[in-house]
């Protein structure tokens, strides 16, 4: 998947004659980039209009028009674009209660090394995630309610999921156990599109 360039960008005018358009396709697109792992946990599929997206709103949002500033903008989000041999995700945790938010975020320390996918049958490997490359997001007493997570498959496993492999994920973390198994059909074949 190509990286976004300045080029394909909207000015901030354009954005704001464009921008309700624009946000609806992307929201009716990310329904079908989005894994529930049980009740509190979800996992956000990225791709190449989900961070054109984020840059659009990030421009918008501080009014930024420079070269140098849209540049820097563009660097941080293209990370986040899956380059054909990975799958890139946002994992965000949710507790709607604040008391229970903290007092689950001090209980999930490493919880985002422990979100698996799985391709095809219950027997194979679990491939876990490189997480949070660009800032360490957990201190010794808590994790945070966002990560950023890469899963990287091997050319035999990317076949398998060309192929129709099933995807399944889950969490092993010991205070969040969960399978989701398998993944809807449409988010399985919206997140094949991003493997080459």
């Amino acid at each position: 998947m190509q990286i976004l360039t300045c080029k394909e960008l909207f000015s901030l005018e354009q954005y704001a004659n464009e921008r309700d358009t624009f946000r609806q396709k992307v929201m009716q697109h990310k329904k079908n980039r989005m894994v529930r792992i049980g009740e509190h946990l979800s996992l956000h599929f990225e791709d190449r209009l989900t961070m054109q997206y984020q840059i659009q709103e990030m421009l918008r949002i501080e009014r930024i028009f420079g070269a140098r500033e849209i540049n820097e903008e563009l660097q941080t989000y293209n990370a986040l674009i899956p380059d054909g041999s990975n799958l890139k995700a946002t994992l965000m945790i949710e507790y709607p209660d604040v008391v229970q938010r903290h007092k689950m975020l001090r209980k999930l320390l490493g919880l985002e090394k422990q979100i698996w996918i799985q391709i095809g049958a219950d027997d194979l490997d679990k491939i876990y995630p490189i997480a949070n490359e660009d800032l360490d997001r957990e201190t010794e007493n808590k994790t945070s309610a966002v990560h950023f997570l890469r899963f990287q498959f091997t050319p035999e496993q990317i076949q398998s999921v060309k192929d129709g492999a099933k995807l399944h994920m889950g969490s092993n973390h010991p205070q969040y156990p969960y399978r989701c198994s398998p993944i809807p059909q449409h988010v399985r074949d919206s997140l094949a599109r991003d493997l080459s």
